[in-house]
């Protein structure tokens, strides 16, 4: 796997909306920290485009994001916001030049569509992290999780995670054991979404990451077990499970909690799992995490870490 160069003071870094629309104002504060870490930010009036919910015309949206990815001056693309799109534009674009001089893509959610692409058909890492649109006004004074370690990662400073926050109920489904492989994955319904795709993910012998966000928890189940079908936790190292936040259930319930869901569809495999509310979408929580990169993952009773091999 490739991976990209670290940042250093004065690089430019991209700020592109692949998905869903968003305003000036709730960028600012991104702008305003990125140039506090001694960046140089660009982008420009496309980024505020709407086409009904979307970040502009796809046409545009991919017309954007080729122009960061072909500029070798642009050292990381980050992208502004998740919700719904990137999968839409991701056959318009063309990876000859990032393949050539590859550059740091940044974000979560809908931005799997990018890693996991990126990830199969170039062997580049990319950077699954908090966004834009999750960057508090306050960034500057406060030492958030979320944005204290996408710096640490784009700046080459991230080493890993020691003793996780295992005091969450989620915790409590996590099988020990310890493990190493290539960190792969992201979004479960983007995951889904893609399979069978050009963009479809690799997990033979890696570890495996997924969460998501306000999904029905028979969604959970029928996303897991198409992932059991159709081959990708069979052959895991080690599965790492961030936040399933805001789970909805029917009126007659289902059953199972997301994380209950989860484990049943791995049973018949011996790796350790690791249930983390600590990656996903939970705000200024949201650690980061290097995709295409080594990892050991340690799990015990009561505590976990993650180290990154880069």
């Amino acid at each position: 796997m490739i991976r990209p160069d670290f940042l250093k003071k004065n690089d430019k870094v991209a700020i592109v909306a692949t998905a869903r629309k968003v305003s000036s104002e709730e960028i600012q504060p991104s702008v305003d920290l990125f140039r506090s870490w001694g960046l140089e930010v660009v982008y420009d009036e496309r980024l505020f485009a709407a086409d009904n919910q979307f970040a502009g015309p796809d046409d545009l949206r991919a017309a954007c994001l080729q122009q960061y990815l072909d500029n070798p001056d642009i050292k990381a693309i980050v992208c502004a916001r998740g919700g719904y799109g990137t999968v839409r534009i991701i056959d318009r674009l063309d990876f000859s030049a990032f393949a050539r001089n590859p550059k740091w893509i940044v974000g979560y959610s809908d931005v799997t569509v990018l890693h996991s692409h990126i990830n199969k058909c170039l062997s580049i890492s990319t950077l699954h992290a908090t966004m834009p649109l999750n960057i508090p006004a306050d960034a500057m004074e406060k030492p958030y999780p979320a944005t204290e370690s996408l710096k640490a990662a784009l700046f080459g400073n991230l080493h890993g995670y020691s003793v996780l926050q295992l005091a969450t109920p989620a915790a409590a489904y996590s099988r020990n054991g310890q493990c190493r492989g290539q960190l792969v994955g992201g979004n479960l319904s983007i995951l889904y979404s893609l399979c069978g795709s050009a963009s479809d993910i690799d997990t033979a012998g890696k570890i495996l990451f997924i969460e998501d966000l306000d999904e029905y928890l028979y969604h959970i189940d029928r996303m897991m077990q198409n992932l059991k079908r159709t081959g990708k936790l069979h052959a895991l190292k080690g599965l790492l499970v961030g936040a399933m936040s805001d789970m909805h259930d029917n009126a007659i319930p289902y059953g199972k909690t997301a994380e209950e869901i989860v484990l049943e569809a791995v049973a018949d495999y011996d790796y350790p799992v690791l249930f983390s509310e600590n990656f996903g979408h939970v705000g200024t929580e949201n650690l980061a995490l290097p995709f295409g990169t080594e990892v050991e993952m340690v799990v015990n009773e009561g505590e976990a870490s993650l180290k990154f091999c880069w």
